[in-house]
């Protein structure tokens, strides 16, 4: 039996939104052989609970379910599925305080972050709600005589959806909101360090009359749920946000079933900043490139890239500004938190060291804190040379590189001297050479003078190995569907 009576004691008005069972075929279920998990908080180690590490075999069993169910689901009315996305969404404003509470919990963001999240995670709801009802037959014209052309959109079938423990409620439903629109059904695999935040999504789903068998939450460990799904055939999409290693794992598990892919992996994005910018501006946008979500986020800035007229300026600011962070649990809505783990941590020490011993200064930071055992100074690193660990990987934490450059080409080959090619920073006032920046940096997503892009109306994706395919708007659902073509003889 689950030991739920830890999480049971949080403050959650609603404490039916705490699920320590996994969510397959409409019933909340233990794995066959009754093991568990632990879920921690990070900020204080604390144990939260229990929540059900379900078998291979368990896994399957979703797959069945969500292939029963398909059925009914693809051929009902789209205003019928718009309707219940409606109302999830409605649940899910309803519920925001409980579920960021739920999220900090588990996670350890800052409790406005959290609220933020719920936020953007219920904007792709509504949006998906509203395109649910916009596919349409398309008309063509022949190009054969007494034939009669038209292209179909239809859902894909059974899809996967792996998501990370950074964003886990908004990666659960741009996902999902966008399959489910689509007519598609979905077995869905939460990080097993933030299952809490998708088996509360999962009970607000069912209140909202999502039916038995279309949305499946399975729990547990990564490679035994997931692995039965890469090699099912009756799996036909599969969609991940992660890392760019696990994506290539599952780019080759998912090969001898040929599945649609939509892989949203690293990022390690540059911020490029001119001289004659806004300066205050261009350092204001750039902590909020930096630290949003205690840098845990593949769009944080990973290399900051400022032009030597400005240069000492700029990190002077940017330190200063820097030393003024909050730091603590997120209940208490500070600006940084704890990291998510212990090797996130050790990361962040990794990548200092060596920085240092390659020639860079430290300008703040550069330790452990004694406010919890995963605790990281937000710390400042310059004159960051291109060599070190830094500035060819992905930190994923409290910690910012910054480096001169001399010219606008320079600065533009060593931003593109990477694998990744997710979202890139541009600050400058030249409206020509943003034009030529924007053609010329290899990413998916370029943000000029801000940092906030995000949101349900675009098409989120990077280039190169950041991923494949786009979600979010309406390039985010027909990820879920196939082209038909019918041509009809009207002889």
């Amino acid at each position: 039996m689950l030991d739920t009576t830890i999480p049971a004691k949080v403050d959650i008005s609603d404490q039916r939104l705490i699920r320590s069972f996994a969510y397959v075929n409409g019933k909340w279920r233990a794995a066959r052989d009754g093991a568990t998990f632990n879920v921690t908080d990070p900020s204080t180690g604390a144990r939260l609970g229990e929540v059900a590490k379900l078998t291979a075999e368990d896994s399957r069993d979703a797959v069945d379910a969500a292939q029963a169910a398909f059925a009914d689901w693809s051929y009902a009315l789209p205003q019928e599925r718009a309707a219940i996305l409606h109302k999830w969404f409605d649940l899910m404003i309803e519920h925001k305080e409980d579920l960021a509470r739920i999220m900090v919990l588990e996670q350890g963001k800052p409790i406005s972050e959290a609220r933020g999240e719920i936020d953007y995670a219920a904007s792709f709801v509504e949006f998906y709600a509203e395109e649910a009802k916009r596919p349409n037959i398309e008309g063509v014209t022949s190009h054969l005589h007494d034939a009669e052309v038209e292209l179909w959109l239809e859902p894909v079938g059974v899809v996967a959806l792996i998501t990370p423990w950074n964003f886990p409620s908004a990666m659960l439903t741009r996902k999902a909101a966008a399959a489910l629109a689509a007519g598609c059904t979905i077995v869905a695999h939460p990080s097993h360090e933030t299952p809490y935040s998708a088996l509360a999504l999962a009970e607000l789903a069912e209140r909202a009359g999502v039916p038995a068998g279309v949305f499946n939450v399975v729990t547990g460990e990564a490679p035994t749920i997931v692995e039965p799904w890469t090699a099912d055939k009756r799996v036909r999409a599969l969609s991940f946000t992660g890392s760019t290693e696990i994506g290539r794992l599952l780019y080759r598990q998912s090969a001898d079933t040929v599945k649609k892919l939509v892989l949203e992996l690293g990022g390690h994005a540059p911020v490029i900043v001119f001289k004659g910018s806004d300066l205050d501006e261009a350092v204001d946008e750039t902590m909020k490139a930096k630290w949003a979500t205690s840098g845990q986020d593949c769009l944080g800035a990973n290399r900051i890239y400022v032009e030597r007229a400005i240069y000492e300026e700029f990190c002077q600011l940017f330190t200063e500004a820097t030393e003024k962070l909050t730091i603590g649990r997120g209940m208490d809505d500070p600006d940084i938190g704890p990291l998510m783990n212990e090797r996130a941590v050790a990361k962040q020490e990794e990548h200092v060291a060596d920085a240092v011993a390659k020639g860079a200064k430290v300008l703040t930071g550069g330790k452990r804190l004694d406010n919890g055992d995963l605790f990281y100074a937000p710390t400042v690193l310059a004159d960051v040379p291109d060599d070190a660990a830094i500035m060819r990987e992905e930190t994923f934490g409290p910690v910012a590189a910054i480096t001169p450059f001399d010219s606008e080409d320079e600065v533009v080959a060593r931003a593109n001297d990477t694998e990744y090619g997710l979202v890139a920073y541009v600050h400058s006032m030249d409206p020509r050479r943003i034009y030529r920046l924007s053609r010329a940096l290899q990413y998916g997503m370029v943000a000029v003078n801000r940092t906030k892009v995000t949101g349900a109306p675009i098409p989120f994706g990077g280039t190169k190995q950041s991923g494949l395919g786009r979600e979010g708007a309406r390039r985010g659902m027909e990820e879920f569907m196939e082209i038909k073509y019918v041509c009809r003889d009207w002889a």
